[in-house]
């Protein structure tokens, strides 16, 4: 049985290394999924961990993104369980209003994460019917390894964790600057230069207009379908209006309701190389979670001719990308608005619940939650900040109810006192 809590070997340059029993679940991420879960867990009266690789809270809205970025969705739509939006905050809440939310929930619940903590790997040890999860940290030049053993893991890492790279022809070669929307902040130091856009989704849409707006010469590819929908319909969000219409309408007479809409506000787009999908932007959402593209001015930047539409890349020569239709164009800059993907493949060493690209197997829709041996996902179903928030919930009250059995009644439970070499720690 000691053999479940050995330490682990010491590396030359490893300064500590414990092993420490965490009486809850370990939550991986501290962005708005693991802090709903966290919160909810809260309330629950449930202890618990939060681990994260960073040194802030909800690091991607932090360090990721650019200066001029909103909430898309109206604010009722994005805020976490038991604790509203300000009514102050406008409808549509700046970058840095969400991160102020984030950390005055963050407060509220006293959710205080393990910063710096990168998970390298996490195991069901079938053996002893627990978690081990092994982490390295880096903090302030000391380099620590620990294992969590737990009884519940819930991964809220999300479904943005890491860049994608793409692998394009010539472009390790091509002579100007290459960044990844992550690394965007402001249009300010391209003014006057020809950029690339790599990707036509709203961070795509929303870098062209932030160029576009900083005087800068965008051209933005587009390789595939895409729906376009304007953020507001007469005042009201287009979101809001399809979730309303959701509630007695079928499926695809909302799609078909939503894209007269569409003509209506922003016309014929496909005259400006924006083709639509055949499927519905509501169908296509819930089939593959693809997200439409709210449009908040990039569409007039195009139609003036601001905003250059351009097709697929075949590959880059020097400072010239030449299109899939012959085309040659002369660029200064790229950016890759080529989007995330998740990062669990890397560390959860599990395969029934998880999917080789990082999300649960049942993840579109309304499961993908929970899995087996006290796993579970939150932020995965592919419904943005609501969606993380009710498997947040879901979460907190199944692990919550187990929690109240076995503490109400006298049972044999496995506990920290029985491992002299693990240490307990309550939080």
């Amino acid at each position: 049985m000691e053999n479940m809590f050995r330490l682990m070997d010491h590396d030359q340059d490893v300064t500590t290394n414990r092993c420490i029993w965490v009486n809850g679940p370990v939550i991986v991420g501290a962005g708005p999924s693991g802090l709903a879960t966290a919160a909810c867990l809260r309330e629950q009266n449930v202890p618990f961990v939060v681990l994260e690789r960073a040194d802030c809270i909800a690091s991607l809205w932090q360090k990721r993104t650019y200066d001029r970025l909103k909430l898309h969705l109206p604010k009722q739509f994005c805020q976490l369980p038991k604790m509203p939006f300000p009514e102050s905050f406008p409808e549509y809440p700046s970058k840095r209003e969400f991160i102020d939310y984030l950390e005055s929930y963050a407060s509220r619940f006293e959710i205080n994460p393990k910063f710096n903590e990168c998970v390298q790997t996490a195991r069901f040890d079938e053996t002893s019917g627990l978690w081990r999860v092994k982490t390295v940290s880096n903090a302030e030049s000391t380099r620590s390894e620990v294992e969590y053993i737990c009884r519940w893991l819930v991964v809220a890492t999300g479904e943005n964790a890491e860049r994608v790279m793409p692998e394009i022809e010539g472009l390790s070669e091509f002579s100007g600057e290459v960044i990844h929307a992550c690394d965007y902040k402001s249009g300010e130091k391209f003014a006057g230069k020809k950029v690339l856009v790599v990707g036509c989704g709203n961070s795509g849409m929303e870098v062209s207009l932030d160029l576009a707006n900083h005087f800068a010469k965008p051209s933005m590819v587009v390789r595939s379908s895409v729906h376009v929908m304007p953020r507001e319909v007469m005042g009201k969000s287009t979101f809001e209006l399809a979730m309303n219409m959701l509630k007695w309408l079928p499926l695809w007479l909302v799609d078909k309701i939503l894209l007269v809409f569409c003509w209506f506000v922003l016309g014929n787009i496909e005259k400006y190389g924006l083709k639509r999908p055949e499927m519905g932007p509501m169908e296509l959402k819930s089939a593959k979670g693809k997200t439409p593209v709210l449009d908040i001015g990039a569409l007039e930047k195009i139609r003036s001719g601001k905003i250059d539409v351009v097709p697929g890349i075949k590959r880059f020569n020097g400072n010239r990308v030449e299109l899939i239709n012959g085309e040659q164009l002369d660029v200064d800059s790229v950016v890759l608005a080529t989007g995330y993907r998740s990062n669990v493949p890397y560390w959860l060493q599990e395969s029934e619940f998880f999917a080789k690209n990082g999300f649960p197997k049942t993840a579109v829709g309304s499961s993908g939650w929970k899995g087996r041996t006290g796993l579970y996902a939150v932020g995965f179903t592919r419904r943005g900040l609501s969606g993380a928030s009710m498997d947040a919930v879901k979460i907190a009250q199944d692990i919550g109810s187990v929690w109240k059995l076995e503490t109400t009644q006298p049972t044999k439970r496995l506990t920290a006192s029985s491992h002299r070499r693990c240490i307990s720690q309550q939080f």
